[in-house]
């Protein structure tokens, strides 16, 4: 029985929904973190390792903690590493853009997914999506402005930004693959202990001394994250990517709220009118995505489900 018959979609974007809120807090959190001088470094690290034990407190509660077992330890690893550089990335753009542009520009997500889709499972792609990730770009060049010395975005941050977007993409994909046999809290897990292993070496080159302010933000960091972390994995064993995506948008809301309440900040012109274009693309993306899936259950029930 494939993935696809398994897929709940309300479900999916519900929890996704939930996911995205707490991640969005998180964002803000790293970002007014970094203000107060914390290293990049350093909230990476404890942002992970600080998962560990709320997800070994919640297996013991929810079933045990035979259930963060791995059937494919490498895919594992794998995933880790490239959730590593991700989250490099992602954490990056929220110390060096205002939160709404770094919000924006990881709205391109489903964009590189329908890249990734045709150069890595050699999917076919209609006009329509072609059309929707051409709208994306456009949106992306709107914001961004290359070329415009006095624009406000840094051009280098924007390319982070984007960066980050591309490895949430693929990220997306090797967790749908890896949900077809492990948990939810099994994922979130592995990539928390290959990523916390990966940055430790590096953890005593940028560590200061903190007060129970800074340490309350790290550990406010690592609660949201871990939250928002299971819940955009679990909603990926219930919907497609490309579908379930589809909730990330709502993290502009959150954005804009943090960043005028935290940062007395809101969303530049050029983004007001760029963002509904990355956010139409994605839009279409989805809604691709689901006419796909109700043909595929439509052959399905017509075959017999053979």
């Amino acid at each position: 029985m494939s993935a696809r018959e398994h897929d709940r979609p309300v479900l999916a974007l519900l929890i996704r929904l939930g996911g995205i809120a707490g991640l969005a807090a998180m964002a803000a959190l790293i970002k007014f973190a970094s203000t107060r001088g914390l290293h990049l470094i350093e909230l990476l690290f404890w942002r992970q390792f600080l998962a560990l034990p709320i997800l070994l407190g919640w297996a013991l509660l929810s079933g045990g903690v035979s259930q963060l077992g791995s059937k494919r330890p490498k895919a594992q690893i794998a995933r880790g590493v490239t959730g590593l550089i991700g989250m490099i990335l992602n954490f990056g753009a929220v110390i060096m853009l205002p939160l709404a542009e770094a919000t924006t520009f990881g709205f391109s997500a489903p964009i590189f997914a329908v890249l990734l889709s045709v150069l890595l499972m050699r999917e076919k792609v209609g006009v329509w999506r072609w059309s929707a990730v051409l709208a994306g770009f456009l949106g992306i060049v709107v914001i961004a402005q290359p070329g415009n010395s006095d624009h406000a975005i840094p051009l280098f941050g924007a390319a982070v930004a984007l960066g980050g977007a591309f490895m949430i993409a693929l990220i997306s994909i090797q967790i749908r693959d890896l949900s077809k046999t492990e948990n939810s809290m099994a994922i979130v897990l592995w990539f928390a202990a290959t990523s916390s292993l990966l940055l430790l070496p590096a953890l005593p080159f940028v560590s200061t001394a903190h007060g129970w302010e800074d340490w309350g933000l790290l550990l406010a960091i690592g609660i949201t994250g871990t939250l928002g972390q299971v819940g955009i994995t679990t909603a990926l064993r219930f919907g497609q990517v490309a579908s379930v995506i589809v909730m990330d948008y709502s993290s502009i809301v959150w954005a804009t709220l943090f960043g005028w309440l935290l940062f007395a900040a809101l969303p530049s012109t050029s983004t007001w009118f760029g963002a509904p274009l990355i956010i139409l693309a994605g839009l279409i993306i989805g809604w691709r995505e689901r006419l796909a899936h109700k043909r595929f259950v439509d052959q399905r029930a017509t075959s017999g489900g053979t």
